[in-house]
């Protein structure tokens, strides 16, 4: 009760400082998902030779962390979080990314790279799903869309240190070796991340649906005024009554309500035109694509700064439109500047190899990477946290996750496979075609979630609303 006195004469700087720190120790996830998804890029230059590697091997390594590693652990990553709680997964996380990062470094051979980086993998997947559900649970409404899509931030973020790291390394280290560092240097965040989701409490809904009432009020007084903690408090009691008789019987539930699985369909067909627009085959292979293209592995490393820096830029400017542009609007930009963006990559790799075909291919990457990162990274994640209802939402996350890491793996690992048969042309000339059945997709499916509470957009969805006619 002292605790609960105290929390609830908090002021609205403290309030705001506790939002803040929760954000940036939980959304260190975010920061490991982006760099050890983006390291592999630069390392892969020197690790072909320090562990004799085939193609084959190559594509296994970029792929495991993927699949089976994050797919498997997106898909037991929603259960976790619903069964240990949003902070107790993403403390066993912590865990993964530390063994993975060590493992990684101290690989001896291929075997073992493969089998650390599916350890890392796991983690990756579990924190993807459970990361922005702490965070939109956590949200006050009007914040959720800014708070969430910092995971996003971090993520890029991430890669873009991984990017900026590499070059470093690869200029101060003058060691086939080199590669060790770059993989290990993702136990530090993995540290932080351990300790800080210490201190932080657990989400109020997932408190809620156990039948622990005083203390999901107790949270939300952590970080709302008393009137606007009272009357949330509300909201999630009542949704929790109603989730409560669905808890544990997610596939029993989804066959007994369409509503629920319209959304999960959502969910899926999201999650796949995200890893369809092709983003992560810059993330993971353009200093290989550069390198192809004429320039040096040096100059290739630092050149691929430049795609980080766009990511983290762009993606500030996605979560600043965010506040007054609604999330279908935003994917309908985004998907119709990828189009443009890959047809542009497909044209420029016909020009004849020189610094200036390179530079230019460079400049094409980024346009492409700024227009995924503003407008399609920033929304899938936060709309994917928003639109499930509380009795399947780490179920529904976990499924749609793990679709999004399984066409990754598929695109990751088949893409230097695609290049090879069809051309770098051929290549992106076949993305575009993608991405307009991706924005098809969108205009026609995805729901608006802009402007509306959790509570509110179940309430919506259960009563058959057609979720794109959702006004914001």
């Amino acid at each position: 009760m002292l605790l609960q006195k105290q929390t609830m004469g908090t002021s609205g700087s403290q309030r705001r400082g506790y939002l803040a720190r929760l954000t940036v120790i939980s959304t260190l996830g975010g920061l490991l998902f982006g760099y050890d998804t983006g390291v592999i890029s630069g390392a892969l230059l020197y690790m072909n030779d320090s562990l004799n590697m085939t193609a084959v091997e190559e594509a296994t390594v970029v792929s495991a962390l993927l699949f089976p590693g994050a797919a498997v652990g997106a898909l037991t990553g929603g259960r976790m979080a619903d069964k240990l709680g949003r902070r107790g997964s993403l403390l066993v996380c912590a865990l993964l990314f530390l063994l993975g990062a060590m493992g990684c470094a101290l690989a001896p051979n291929v075997t073992f790279m493969i089998a650390a980086r599916i350890v890392l993998g796991l983690g990756v997947g579990a924190a993807a799903v459970t990361c922005p559900l702490y965070l939109a649970e956590m949200a006050p409404a009007h914040l959720r869309g800014r708070m969430v899509t910092i995971n996003e931030l971090m993520i890029v973020t991430g890669q873009m240190l991984a990017f900026a790291i590499n070059a470093l390394l690869d200029a101060l280290i003058h060691d086939s070796e080199v590669w060790r560092t770059m993989l290990g240097i993702a136990s530090i965040p993995a540290l932080a991340l351990l300790a800080g989701m210490l201190m932080l409490p657990e989400s109020p809904r997932w408190y809620a649906i156990r039948g622990r009432l005083e203390e999901s009020r107790r949270v939300l007084n952590l970080s709302r005024s008393p009137q606007e903690a009272a009357a949330e408090y509300e909201e999630i009691a009542l949704a929790a009554r109603t989730a409560k008789q669905e808890r544990g019987h997610a596939l029993r539930d989804l066959r007994n309500n369409p509503w629920m699985r319209r959304l999960l369909w959502i969910g899926i067909g999201l999650a796949t035109v995200q890893q369809a627009t092709g983003i992560n085959t810059v993330n993971y292979y353009a200093p290989t694509i550069l390198e192809k293209s004429g320039l040096g592995v040096s100059a290739s490393l630092v050149a691929t700064i430049g795609v980080g820096v766009t990511s983290v830029l762009m993606t500030i400017l996605g979560i600043w439109l965010l506040g007054f542009v609604g999330r279908r609007k935003m994917l309908i930009i985004g998907f119709s500047g990828v189009v443009g963006a890959q047809g542009l990559l497909a044209i420029v790799f016909l020009l004849p190899q020189s610094d200036l075909a390179s530079y230019t291919i460079l400049a094409a990457m980024m346009l492409f990477v700024a227009f995924v990162q503003c407008f399609i990274g920033t929304c899938v994640w936060l709309l994917l946290s928003e639109m499930f209802p509380l009795a399947i939402r780490g179920f529904a996350m976990g499924i749609a996750v793990f679709a999004l890491w399984t066409v990754n793996a598929a695109i990751s690992f088949l893409f230097p496979i695609v290049v090879n048969a069809l051309g770098s042309t051929g290549t992106f000339g076949l993305f575009v075609l993608v991405n307009l059945a991706s924005l098809a997709f969108v205009i026609k499916f995805v729901p608006e979630t802009k402007g509306h509470s959790l509570e509110d957009l179940e309430a919506h969805f259960r009563d058959g609303e057609v979720p794109a006619k959702l006004s914001a």
